[in-house]
């Protein structure tokens, strides 16, 4: 427990905001109120991560353009990031800019900083999305892909049981590589799988019978079933031997990519396509969007809708019917 408390101090340290000068010069409430912020607001690390950099191109921009104090941004100055943006990034991308920064304006009007907060009235670009974007494989091209991953050695086990725990649970990567040994348990007659998802949920999912032989294989190979307390998913060094050191969201990214083309499957796909796949692959075989959605811990069908992709293929005959 130690340890693993101390990797999380590690991580959240490295982290941590830096306060930039428009802040600073609000003086030292201001920026214990900025740093506050991030500590006591966020508690997902990813969305932390994501907001750190939202602010800060915020306050970059404002400062480059005149701003010298909080106190002197108002709600055109904010209006006027949001078209920016507008220029260069999608509208997902531009409304999280924006709730980042009403959310630090917020904090900063109820600690004093400030007297209003200038997003309050900013409106953001409509995004309306009724099917996801994210590249999905067909259950046979996961089947090649999983199939093509050379099980002779420690790496090849390993990839294979985080891509087939992604496919057979639904898990976000994140919560994936975050897992430790223990998170991998058995309860009664049945294995389980421990995910930390968004908000800082806690899931438990049954391990489908081929995640589960993974698993196993992965463990046994690795000698790391005794470690309840450290990662799961674990680095590879250049001889061969698993690391203390967890796989970070990247990895896992890389080896996907890899493992994509060394199987000629297309390279678009990414981590988040087994999330996608394994929903897709779920419903073609007769299960419901409220099963679905229990097993993804999605808050909404909606949003178990958009991997929902069992409706894509438009058949020829249905295209044959516009008779002009």
């Amino acid at each position: 427990m130690e340890k693993s408390l101390a990797r999380k101090r590690q991580a959240g340290a490295a982290s941590a905001p830096v306060v930039p000068a428009l802040v600073r010069a609000g003086g030292e409430k201001a920026a214990r109120k900025f740093l506050e912020f991030f500590a006591a607001q966020i508690r997902n690390a990813n969305t932390r991560e994501a907001y750190t950099r939202a602010v800060a191109s915020f306050l970059d921009w404002s400062e480059s353009r005149g701003v010298r104090q909080l106190c002197e941004i108002q709600p055109i100055v904010v209006a006027g990031y949001i078209e920016d943006l507008l220029t260069a990034y999608a509208a997902p991308t531009v409304k999280q800019h924006l709730a980042a920064i009403r959310m630090l304006f917020d904090w900063l009007v109820v600690g004093h900083i400030i007297e209003t907060n200038p997003a309050s009235s900013v409106r953001g670009p409509k995004h309306i999305v009724k099917r996801g974007k994210t590249p999905v494989l067909t259950a046979g091209e996961a089947r090649q892909l999983l199939d093509s991953i050379d099980v002779e050695s420690v790496i090849g086990l390993r990839d294979r049981a985080l891509i087939g725990l992604m496919v057979y649970s639904f898990a976000r990567v994140s919560a994936a590589v975050s897992m430790q040994v223990e998170d991998y348990f058995q309860e009664g007659k049945r294995s389980w799988f421990r995910l930390r998802e968004k908000g800082g949920k806690e899931h438990v999912v049954p391990a489908h019978h081929n995640a589960q032989a993974y698993l196993d294989g992965y463990l046994l190979a690795a000698r790391i079933a005794g470690d309840n307390e450290s990662p799961l998913f674990r680095t590879i060094d250049r001889h061969g031997r698993t690391t203390a050191r967890g796989m970070t969201r990247n990895d896992a990214l890389r080896m996907v990519k890899r493992r994509a083309r060394q199987a000629a499957i297309p390279e678009r796909i990414c981590c988040h396509s087994f999330r996608a796949t394994g929903i897709t692959a779920y419903l073609e075989n007769g299960g419901t969007i409220e099963h679905a959605q229990a097993i993804a811990a999605h808050e909404s069908p909606r949003t178990t809708k958009l991997y929902d992709r069992t409706g894509d293929e438009i058949t020829l005959d249905e295209i044959e019917r516009i008779l002009v």
